[in-house]
């Protein structure tokens, strides 16, 4: 399989019947489920026709990469990584697991997705100009698109069946978890952050908010799925970064602004990506992973 082969689903018979989620395909085996990030790619909650060459890859080995880099603050849910150590009825199909597929531990997730922001962009830039907060909570005046937060903000959200997820208060993630729980979600999701935009700073990329989900493995917490990739954050460049406008960042924003070009109502079925926007977001997508992962 090429470098260029587009993995839009898997299929193994003998291993069973996925679930298929916007990007992943997920195994039960028993034990672990087995994660293969697929090269779909959606938009608006709608998953579109065509991939992106080697998207599952770049988002596997992001994963890899920052799941290691935070073993010190908090365990993951990784078996294992290459395909020699899967199961043996896996191995035949090496071609479409070969660094996209990760075997993990079955976790219990956590009913709230953890977000943190950084910078006063997307939906916070919104509501931040209409009521001068950010998912409730009140911002000094006077900020402007992508300003820097004096402080990180923690702002939980529901994972909706449907539709965009909703952002709740922390009082509300209390409900839901406990108040222990909350406010180990919320700690451990700022000490996350922190040391990630530390060492994406010095590699000139700024992690301008980003996307957590966690689960109970034996009782203990661990961050689940993936991390700090182009699909669950916003990383922009630092050498170009100006406050006050939006930023040009390494994730599907480009597939979004092409879009919303067009008359489409956002609804299924997504239209067809042409062929220099998947090659743009392609590139995008290899070039944050070479930034990021390069020691």
């Amino acid at each position: 399989m090429t470098a260029q082969t587009v993995v839009l689903k898997t299929e193994m018979p003998d291993v069973g019947v996925p679930r298929r989620g916007k990007v992943r395909d997920i195994y039960d085996l028993g034990e672990h489920l087995l994660l293969v990030a697929t090269d779909r790619i959606s938009a608006f909650d709608v998953v579109l026709p065509n991939g992106i060459p080697g998207k599952g890859r770049v988002l596997t080995q992001i994963s890899l990469f920052w799941f290691r880099k935070m073993e010190d603050i908090i365990g993951n849910h990784i078996v294992a990584t290459e395909v020699e150590d899967f199961p043996a009825a896996l191995r035949k199909y090496r071609e479409v697991l070969e660094g996209r597929s990760m075997l993990v531990k079955k976790a219990k997730p956590m009913p709230v997705e953890c977000i943190v922001r950084g910078y006063l962009s997307g939906s916070g830039w919104k509501e931040y100009r209409e009521k001068g907060t950010v998912c409730g909570i009140r911002l000094p005046a006077g900020l402007v698109e992508s300003s820097r937060l004096a402080e990180p903000l923690f702002t939980p959200s529901t994972k909706a069946e449907k539709g965009h997820d909703i952002n709740i208060s922390f009082e509300e993630a209390v409900r839901l978890v406990g108040r222990e729980k909350a406010e180990a979600l919320r700690d451990v999701s700022l000490r996350i952050y922190a040391k990630a935009r530390d060492i994406a700073e010095k590699k000139g990329i700024i992690v301008a908010d980003t996307k957590f989900e966690f689960g109970l493995i034996d009782e203990e917490l661990a961050v689940i799925d993936e991390i700090l990739t182009p699909d669950s954050s916003r990383f922009w460049s630092a050498r170009d970064y100006r406050p006050g406008q939006g930023q040009d960042s390494y994730d599907k924003q480009v597939v979004r602004n092409y879009l919303l070009t067009l008359d489409w109502d956002q609804t299924p079925p997504g239209p067809v990506l042409p062929g220099e926007i998947v090659a743009k977001v392609a590139g995008r997508y290899r070039e944050i992973l070479e930034i990021l992962t390069k020691e």
